[in-house]
């Protein structure tokens, strides 16, 4: 059986650096990338169809293919997906958003604005979920609305995926995943953890990063994008206290 990677490339959850690892374990050609449409049922038609176009890859990287990993004749998806601490990845999704060139909203928005300005305008719209509990809905999309609510879904989903790493134990979770892909038939795959796409000073402990990116915005703001964020706060933890075995679940 034909095995894939299918790398969940999450907004500034460390997927650069994983991207870059990736790639110095095949060929050019072996490692695609492509992004999707918003509308759930044409993303995962174009995903799978995408992973059967292109027999000579090993590893598929995207920022926008939802879950859950296509099932294939033939094919076996294997999802890696990395999380990270909310309010830090909305700190370094600013800090990042800011230095760009584009004219995405998010970049417009962030050349244009405070911290506490992007936050608050990103807040008050209802379908923008940039800075409020981003991971939950990513990872809710493993299962259909009737499973549950948002929250019940994600946490089934950290159940179910064989994979789930986290940004601020980068180093560990690369030595799981390199061992886990190796299980599944990537012999030679070794993950160097590299720093790519560092829009923040990554040394400073997380306490320390949410001290200072509090310090930065308003009580008021900040009081907002903490309630809206609940849900991933939780998330995270969740995360960082799931139990594995041999770099799976």
């Amino acid at each position: 059986m034909r095995k894939v990677i299918l790398h969940y490339h999450l907004f500034k959850n460390a997927g650069t650096s994983l991207d870059a690892a990736f790639k110095e374990n095949v060929a050019p050609e072996e490692w695609v990338t492509q992004e999707f449409p918003g509308q759930p049922k044409a993303n995962r038609e174009q995903v799978a169809q995408w992973i059967l176009e292109n027999p000579q890859a090993k590893i598929f990287s995207s920022h926008t293919a939802y879950l859950p990993p296509p099932k294939l004749e033939g094919v076996k998806v294997l999802p890696v997906i990395f999380l990270r601490h909310p309010i830090d990845r909305i700190a370094s999704a600013y800090a990042f958003e800011t230095k760009q060139d584009g004219d995405s909203f998010g970049a417009v928005l962030a050349r244009n604005t405070d911290i506490s300005g992007y936050i608050e305008t990103r807040l008050a719209l209802p379908h923008d979920r940039q800075c409020r509990n981003f991971h939950m809905q990513r990872l809710a999309m493993m299962f259909g609305e009737k499973q549950g609510d948002e929250f019940t879904r994600a946490k089934k989903a950290l159940e179910t995926l064989p994979f789930v790493g986290i940004v601020e134990q980068f180093a560990d979770s690369m030595a799981r995943l390199e061992k886990w892909l190796q299980s599944e038939g990537f012999e030679g795959m070794q993950l160097k953890p590299v720093e790519k796409n560092v829009s923040r000073d990554i040394k400073k402990s997380l306490d320390d990063k949410l001290k200072d990116f509090e310090e930065k915005i308003s009580p008021e703001v900040f009081a907002k994008l903490m309630e809206a964020n609940l849900a991933d706060v939780e998330i995270f933890k969740l995360c960082e206290n799931l139990d594995y075995e041999c770099g799976a679940r």
